[in-house]
């Protein structure tokens, strides 16, 4: 764990790779300690339906959820999602300068006890 999933409005498809978005929310939690590499997950879901707002069909969202396995300091939390939020932020910004999208996020803690984990990965990194 983490696992990071990112829901969006499927208008954005034009305008965002969200491939990359996946891959640069992997690489900057890469790169914070309390996120363990080998337990990072990145994953997309499109949104065929979605309402926003006036119900102006322009209108997008992308919102994403940080699972982490419980047990780390609140400050910590907080300094990993801001950094997290700021990396997304600064790569949607040319899209937002130009149509109206909605950005969120939210870490929310597992608790281990009832969310058994296996797998193979650590063993070949």
């Amino acid at each position: 764990m983490p696992h990071f999933i990112v829901e969006y409005s499927g208008n954005l498809e034009d305008a965002l790779d969200i491939g990359a978005l996946c891959e640069l929310i992997r690489a900057t939690a890469a790169g914070i300690d309390t996120f363990p590499m080998a337990g990072i997950r990145v994953r997309a879901f499109r949104a065929d339906h979605w309402a926003i707002a006036d119900g102006d069909p322009k209108h997008g969202f992308i919102d994403i959820s940080i699972l982490l396995r419980a047990g780390r300091a609140p400050e910590v939390k907080q300094a990993a999602a801001a950094e997290v939020f700021e990396a997304v932020r600064v790569f949607v910004a040319p899209v937002m300068a130009q149509r109206s999208l909605a950005l969120s996020l939210e870490m929310r803690d597992i608790d281990p006890d009832l969310s058994p984990k296996t797998g193979s990965i650590r063993d070949h990194l």
